[in-house]
């Protein structure tokens, strides 16, 4: 898939709100890259052992069908691979009788189908079906769908947790309602026989006598213990509901932190490949280097960033490229490794990470009239246990502060950045070049 298909389809399974949007995007990269090709997904019952219902993307929407068929259709080892997820298992045992079963009736003679699990929580959720004519010459649909298939495994997860979410919900409403509803009918019953015993008396009977007066009595206070009693019940079960409302409301706030897990993953993807698109497609190392600083600044919302690379001597370190830096900055402007903030980075090959204005204050390269905010992340570039360079962040947008988990994610960008400066030889090229 191209590159651009597969950053939009981040961009489309990261806006959609519910599954039939990510599935309409999962199918047209499917078409993008075999028109030949169908795709279809059936929701799984764990509890039943039942494939339930099948979706099918159809021109933009997404067609709803009641299967209510049991998974032990397929073979035994053919069925525990398919539940195990990760992969497309290829159907090669009665091919025309399964592609009947899952709903493929346009199928052409000769296709090939494969089936996926896909599982949430460490159990099997759904199968995706995909059926493609055979092919004499070419890649495989289901080995070009890889990368696509990552990202919708993450949206699936995500829209699963929410749906999870939003049923307990319901549920939880569900029962508070029904439990209101039978004491607030108890309390009236109660009531009603309360006024009753207190206010009526039997048409033709004699007036009561002080010892019948006296069992009226008694039993008006046995239903207001009734009462009582109902009372209490009813305070026990708000206190139930209450707690399971915590308890919700905890569970809300563990799935929006994962939900943010999975997003973040999901943009570290489409950065990743937009790195290494850039790198594909320049071969000006001064444009890459530019393209590089881009990506890490826009990323990590630095608005001042440099790269700083090893000199062919070894021994110093020259600015290759930055955004943000002082117009006194040149670009090519050397560092001797061991003196300054990136310089003692470079030699340690440990990142910094410094948060507080104070801590800021005491490094004399920070200190000019373009650094407004006291974080800052150095960090070095190593490949190979060789070392290629320093990677300066600082600035954050809205004067924000960086934290532990963002020197993390800066881990994974700058192992690429080194990857493919070493690739373009940048230090050597630019080294010479500015020398």
């Amino acid at each position: 898939m191209a590159p651009r298909s597969l950053a939009s389809l981040a961009h489309a399974l990261g806006a959609t709100s519910d599954l039939d949007g990510a599935l309409i995007a999962l199918a047209d990269a499917v078409t993008e890259l075999d028109r030949g090709a169908a795709l279809a997904m059936f929701r799984y019952d764990g509890r039943r052992e039942m494939l339930r219902e099948r979706l099918t993307p159809v021109q933009g929407r997404v067609e709803r069908t009641s299967v209510e068929t049991t998974f032990d259709h397929l073979p035994t080892p053919l069925r525990v691979k398919v539940a195990a997820g990760g992969q497309f298992i290829d159907i090669t045992d009665r091919t025309a009788d399964y592609v009947r079963l899952f709903g493929f009736t346009h199928a052409v003679e000769g296709g090939v189908l494969a089936l996926r699990g896909l599982r949430v929580e460490g159990y099997l959720a759904a199968v995706l079906a995909l059926y493609e004519p055979r092919k004499i010459f070419g890649t495989r649909t289901t080995e070009r769908l890889g990368p696509s298939l990552a990202l919708f495994d993450l949206a699936f997860s995500r829209l699963s947790e929410r749906e999870a979410r939003e049923e307990a919900f319901r549920t939880l409403e569900d029962v508070t309602q029904r439990v209101h509803g039978e004491y607030m009918r108890k309390l009236r019953q109660l009531e009603g026989e309360l006024r009753e015993a207190r206010n009526t008396t039997p048409t033709g009977v004699a007036a009561l006598s002080p010892a019948e007066v006296v069992a009226l009595q008694a039993e008006s206070a046995r239903a207001e213990e009734e009462v009582r009693r109902a009372t209490r019940k009813a305070d026990l079960a708000e206190q139930q509901l209450m707690s399971a409302v915590g308890q919700l409301e905890q569970a809300h706030v563990e799935l929006h932190r994962r939900n943010e897990a999975l997003r973040q993953r999901t943009r570290t993807l489409y950065l990743l490949d937009r790195v290494l698109t850039l790198d594909a497609s320049t071969s000006d190392p001064a444009a890459l280097v530019d393209g590089l600083v881009a990506l890490v600044g826009d990323d990590m919302q630095a608005q001042r960033c440099s790269l700083m690379l090893v000199a062919p001597d070894g021994e110093s370190l020259f600015l290759a490229g930055g955004r943000g830096l002082s117009p006194e900055i040149p670009v090519g402007m050397r560092t001797r490794i061991g003196e300054g903030v990136s310089g003692r980075v470079a030699a340690s090959r440990e990142p910094l990470l410094i948060q507080d204005v104070g801590q800021a204050d005491r490094h004399p390269l920070l200190r000019d009239q373009y650094f407004t905010t006291g974080s800052f992340i150095s960090f070095p570039l190593v490949y190979h246990e060789r070392l290629v360079g320093v990677l300066n962040l600082t600035n954050r947008a809205k004067l924000g502060v960086y934290t532990e988990e963002d020197v993390e994610r800066v881990r994974l960008l700058a192992l690429v950045i080194s990857l493919v400066a070493r690739n373009a030889a940048l230090p050597e090229r630019l080294g010479s070049t500015l020398a």
